[in-house]
């Protein structure tokens, strides 16, 4: 770390954001305006155009219309601030090791991912000689506070609950914003006329917002900081909290759940913001079951996080953590199942709403999830891609240990959650409005055989 101000002052450095999309309590920002003395702050988008093995694409219209709304927020913060956000487009390794080299940087900031792809561009970047100051900063505890290192993580995640809750561990009070922000580099306004990519995502999308349980085309739902704020601010100024428990397995409408997590997961939002908003309200207006489930989510959400700082890329492999071979895979059922096509018709509502509107409930992501592995017998990696590309929530962490918890690949001791449709329909959908709301006609349809 520079001590001297003179040292410092002559120091160019480089924030990149990656899903820590804000100024307010971003450990990984304030270190980084603390030792540069020029400071340049980057988003790289990587190419839209590049599909995974399973011939789906990596992002959907939804996703980067929701991520150019925040991105488009972040950069009028940091305007407040007299700086810039610089978006380019590319290899973020290759993009971002040309842009040090032609401001004379030798620091990047930026926030901590345990998954591979992720790991894989702060190697690359180390590799290539720059120093990387990457921070832990997206779960709600800090992995130093647990009773336990992260390599001990319990296997079954309620054991990892009722530990945290027995030592009573706690989250940090969220950080405040940065008071200054440190100058751009003297060079920005060429580097931008050479580097900068014009967002065009924020185009009408074909977004069906009267039906959508997050309708992130208006404003309300952008998927900036200013949103995420004042939707958090809403959320606990009413008794939405209150009665969580008892909706939050609702299927469409966009008070049933909290919908945090479309901010959580670009990092508009932090879990420790959500936490300090929530211990506000109980102390308020009192705790109950619902506002209790709030916080097991976040320990959810926190287990799938530390998983990865156990295990690795071990979460993506065919097997997962389980001693489970090869998962089998049909093609023609998966793109059916894409499609909604398939013979069932409230996971054929279920995918139409998410291709429609890049969101669904959680009842329902469990419900297609089960189906697409245990019935259609297809790789649980390609639903995992699917919901990738498609989901405005997606969260590397979360999206991963999901499928492995229904695949029966990851922790849970009883390999694997298989959903029977009828019993979801009559407890979820009895009287088929969900059904009838998101319907599909006139599509050929692929029976089980």
């Amino acid at each position: 770390m520079i001590t001297d101000p003179a040292a410092r002052s002559a120091q160019t450095h480089i924030y990149w954001f990656r899903n820590d999309l804000r100024l307010e309590d971003n450990p990984a920002l304030r270190q980084a305006c603390q030792r540069a003395g020029h400071l340049l702050f980057v988003y790289c988008h990587r190419s839209v155009s590049v599909a995974t093995r399973w011939n789906v694409p990596r992002t959907s219209p939804h996703r980067q219309h929701f991520l150019r709304s925040g991105l488009a927020d972040l950069a009028t913060q940091l305007a407040s601030y007299g700086s810039q956000l610089l978006e380019v487009e590319g290899d973020p390794a290759k993009v971002l090791l040309a842009l040090a080299h032609s401001i004379g940087a030798t620091t990047i900031h930026c926030e901590e991912i345990a998954a591979p792809e992720e790991q894989g561009d702060l190697a690359a970047l180390r590799a290539a000689g720059l120093t990387v100051e990457a921070l832990w900063q997206s779960s709600l505890l800090d992995p130093a506070a647990l009773p336990f290192p992260c390599a001990a993580l319990p296997e079954v995640f309620t054991h990892f609950r009722i530990l945290v809750e027995r030592e009573q561990v706690a989250p940090s009070a969220p950080l405040a914003r940065p008071t200054t922000i440190p100058p751009l580099p003297p060079a920005f306004e060429a580097l931008a006329e050479t580097w900068a990519v014009v967002p065009d995502v924020l185009q009408d999308v074909h977004l069906a917002t009267a039906r959508s349980s997050f309708p992130y085309a208006l404003p309300a739902f952008y998927g900036g900081p200013s949103a995420a704020a004042e939707h958090l601010r809403q959320y606990f100024g009413g008794e939405l909290a209150h009665t969580y428990k008892l909706s939050r397995n609702g299927l469409t409408g966009v008070d049933y759940s909290t919908k945090f997590s479309p901010w959580l997961a670009c990092g508009a939002l932090s879990a420790r913001v959500v936490c300090a908003a929530l211990r506000q309200f109980e102390a308020e207006h009192g705790a109950n079951d619902s506002t209790y489930w709030i916080w097991f989510e976040l320990m959810w959400r926190d287990y799938f996080r530390f998983l990865h700082l156990q295990h690795g890329g071990a979460l993506y492999r065919a097997q997962g953590l389980s001693s489970l071979g090869q998962p089998s895979h049909d093609a023609h059922r998966f793109e059916a199942w894409c499609q909604a096509r398939t013979s069932e018709p409230l996971v054929n509502a279920g995918m139409t709403e998410l291709s429609a509107t890049g969101y669904l409930s959680n009842r329902l992501r469990q419900i297609v999830a089960s189906y697409l592995v245990h019935d259609l017998g297809c790789d649980w990696r390609a639903g995992a891609a699917w919901f990738e590309a498609q989901l405005i929530d997606y969260d590397v962490y979360s999206n991963q240990g999901n499928w492995l918890y229904i695949a029966g690949r990851g922790t849970d001791p009883r390999n694997g959650r298989r959903f029977k449709l009828q019993k979801q329909m009559r407890d979820h959908d009895p009287d088929g409005a969900y059904r009838r709301l998101w319907a599909t006609q006139g599509t050929a349809q692929v029976e089980l055989k």
